[in-house]
């Protein structure tokens, strides 16, 4: 069995656990947060296909991320976590599964589910058991001491998505969709981005709201065209873009933004930010 150990633990976030517990409650109760400490429940609520969060470092992008985990705190623990990052680094598989063993974080392990991992390869054309994509790769990492801190043990699916286009999107969202059926797992998706880096604060609005159109319309190839055409440096368009095809294959009602900001909201520094969105996707 396989451990993967944190990668950017005190860089991305706090590398000691009494430190990262207040880091994330910072998170939640920061005033671009949801404001206050979730309270998870104890009964399992399917009211979510699966959520957009952010990946930048914790002091950044924690609070806006905070939105997407208290809404699933209400909603109580899945079966599985199916969490979808971008491959920053480009190495590695076109979609890259981590199919056994653990993940660590200083709040603990993380089980990864197996069963749903090979299934997942099994049904894509794409997605393969693959490792190397997620040695040094954060966006899947950072998800992980919200997940622990709300619900303590959780199973996982890790998935690093490199070839963001459509058709492997559609393919990886079918194959989830396919597995999910079979397996008969109730499983929540999270898809791992962040928006316009970079930029001034207002460039970074305008882009971003072309983007957040798109999602609300569920409508992944028109987000893949208005990422392409205008030149936003969203970092995660093919996780979105597989959430939004499972979407459409679940037949969801529509989107629901809980909360938009930049890092200049949060680090009064607006000359070059990077946005950050917390989405819900309807059951």
């Amino acid at each position: 069995m396989s451990l993967r150990k944190p990668v950017v633990a005190g860089y991305f976030y706090e590398g000691v656990k009494e430190s990262l517990i207040k880091r994330i409650e910072w998170s939640f109760t920061h005033e671009l947060g949801p404001g206050t400490l979730p309270r998870p429940s104890e009964v399992r609520s399917k009211e979510s296909l699966g959520f957009v969060v952010p990946h930048a470092g914790y002091v950044y992008s924690g609070p806006i991320a905070a939105h997407s985990y208290a809404r699933m705190a209400l909603e109580g623990r899945p079966d599985t976590f199916i969490i979808l990052g971008p491959n920053h680094a480009g190495v590695g598989e076109v979609v890259s599964v981590w199919d056994e063993g653990w993940w660590e974080t200083p709040l603990g392990r993380v089980s990864v589910d197996e069963e749903l991992a090979k299934e997942v390869t099994k049904n894509s054309q794409y997605a393969r058991a693959d490792k190397l994509a997620h040695y040094d790769e954060h966006s899947i990492e950072v998800q992980l001491p919200f997940l622990q801190y709300l619900f303590r043990e959780v199973n996982i699916v890790p998935i690093a998505i490199t070839y963001q286009i459509p058709e492997v999107s559609k393919d990886l969202a079918t194959s989830i969709s396919k597995s999910v059926a079979e397996l008969g797992k109730d499983v929540v998706l999270i898809a791992s981005t962040d928006l316009t880096h970079y930029v001034p604060h207002e460039s970074a609005v305008k882009k971003d709201q072309l983007v957040l159109e798109k999602v609300r319309e569920l409508d992944p190839e028109g987000l893949f065209n208005v990422v392409t055409r205008r030149y936003i440096t969203m970092c995660g368009v093919a996780p979105v873009m597989t959430l939004l095809y499972y979407a459409g294959l679940s037949r969801s009602p529509g989107v629901e933004v809980l909360k938009y900001a930049t890092s200049g909201d949060v680090s009064g520094d607006k000359s070059h930010v990077v946005g950050y969105s917390a989405i819900r996707v309807l059951r």
